[in-house]
């Protein structure tokens, strides 16, 4: 696969954890947070950040989007049916989660074929490291920070990062 580093990820079609379309255009003018999830992380208390980043933030016009990872020591073995279950007992999860994908590699989606160009403030780019790393996709559907899976979802950076696309 090939990037279009001028395509916005929003453009490119996913479907949804429990079936149909994402539709990603719907989030069009928001900021958007893409995090690819896993169940059984060392990361997965994550979740429970990001949650918190939704309900912060989500009537000024942000979204977390979780995007299901099974490439990471089989750490999302689940199906849509466990994984919807586990994120919403376990954490209370309310933000959209997409179909399980690939991240890396020869069969790595679309999506993020068009994150990874983009280079956290260390400057790494290219593949995914581990799960829970963190693109803020801003207003104008352009990737505007990258932040490493250790990055906390609300660390001041990221925090100061979506505040920014919401100002």
């Amino acid at each position: 696969m090939t990037t279009d580093a001028g395509a916005s990820p929003l453009d490119v079609s996913i479907d949804a954890l429990k079936g149909g379309s994402a539709e990603l255009s719907q989030y069009a003018g928001k900021a958007v947070l893409v995090v690819n999830v896993a169940s059984k992380c060392g990361l997965t208390p994550q979740y429970t950040g990001l949650e918190k980043l939704q309900e912060r933030y989500a009537d000024q016009g942000f979204t977390v989007l979780g995007v299901p990872c099974n490439q990471f020591l089989g750490q999302e073995p689940g199906t849509a049916e466990e994984i919807a279950e586990f994120c919403s007992a376990t954490y209370g999860v309310s933000f959209p989660l997409t179909e399980k994908v690939e991240v890396n590699g020869a069969e790595r989606h679309p999506l993020y074929e068009r994150l990874v160009g983009f280079a956290d403030a260390e400057g790494h780019d290219g593949d995914i490291r581990w799960n829970f790393e963190k693109f803020l996709i801003g207003r104008d559907g352009s990737v505007v920070a990258r932040f490493s899976p250790q990055t906390e979802p609300e660390a001041a950076e990221v925090v100061a990062a979506i505040e920014g696309q919401l100002a």
